[in-house]
């Protein structure tokens, strides 16, 4: 049985095996090798790294757990999880089933994109979720607030701080805007597109613009779309974590959960999903649960 079991190998998976490593903690790293922002070609916001590409930030990070040999790594998916007396066990596909006396999911979200053709083709290229980590490398070029109701009016609020050429496009969905909210936008010179869109074209490296059902067509760099469309992994459910409306789970002190000895820490836990607040996470989940091992081993 290992002391813990880490589900997950994005940041704040590895942030947390790093820590329990120095910990001196047995512990292993289970990951399906399919990360979420497996299409972004960089990672911005991180500090020392950032603009580094996803997958050299996780080789990274794999080779710095090598120096702790009580950390183990392995690429599988996991596909059920359970109570197992205190602790848990993990069931895997490549047929093996781990216990450990605590488990962190770090397992991110999946990521549903709307049913429109180039949305898929310029994901993580000219489609977005967060304008923090993507909205300075499309700064003063025209960008698109795809949503409705006053979570599409926040967002293209939100979008003016990098470019004053914004469109809060509804897809021909009832928008939930009141004559105030309309006139907000108009304020801060906001156009809103009703109609339905029919694809996002581009060169097939960028975005160029969005072409709605009637033939019209607006320019377009990218689209950021509004919270939402995303969903927790099967795990979280499994073990009865408790979820909120949008479909993340709240954590309490330090990346705990309402089921005792289960952490989770990155995107699946928060709103707010930086690279380096997930990593973050982790790290605290990691002191966490070295505080409570110690705590039971030093009565």
């Amino acid at each position: 049985m290992y002391d813990v079991v880490i589900v997950g190998g994005g940041p704040a998976g590895l942030s947390a095996a790093l820590i329990l490593g120095r910990c001196r903690r047995s512990v292993l790293l289970l990951d399906a090798g399919t990360p979420r922002n497996a299409a972004s070609p960089r990672t911005w916001g991180l500090y020392t790294r950032d603009g580094t590409a996803p997958g050299a930030l996780r080789e990274q990070a794999r080779a710095d757990l090598e120096r702790y040999p009580s950390v183990a790594c392995r690429t599988t998916d996991v596909w059920r999880a359970r109570r197992m007396g205190d602790g848990f066990a993990v069931e895997c596909d490549d047929g093996r089933i781990e216990q450990a006396r605590r488990l962190i999911l770090a397992t991110g979200l999946r990521q549903d994109l709307p049913d429109i053709e180039g949305f898929d083709t310029y994901w993580g290229r000219g489609v977005h979720t967060c304008p923090y980590c993507d909205g300075y490398e499309n700064r003063d070029h025209p960008l698109v607030a795809y949503g409705s109701g006053q979570a599409g009016l926040g967002l293209a609020l939100e979008l003016i701080v990098w470019s004053r050429d914004v469109t809060l496009c509804t897809d021909g969905r009832a928008d939930g805007l009141s004559a105030p909210d309309r006139d907000r936008l108009a304020r801060n010179g906001i156009a809103v597109a009703e109609g339905g869109v029919a694809r996002l074209t581009g060169d097939g490296i960028r975005a160029e613009g969005l072409v709605f059902g009637d033939g019209t067509s607006r320019p377009c760099r990218a689209v950021f779309l509004t919270p939402g469309g995303n969903h927790p992994s099967p795990l979280i459910a499994q073990l009865g974590c408790d979820l909120s409306a949008k479909g993340t789970v709240p954590t309490g002190a330090y990346e705990s959960t309402n089921v005792p000895g289960l952490y989770v820490a990155g995107d699946a836990s928060r709103r707010v999903q930086f690279a380096v607040v997930a990593a973050a996470e982790g790290a605290m989940a990691a002191f966490a649960i070295n505080t409570e091992l110690l705590k039971a081993e030093a009565a």
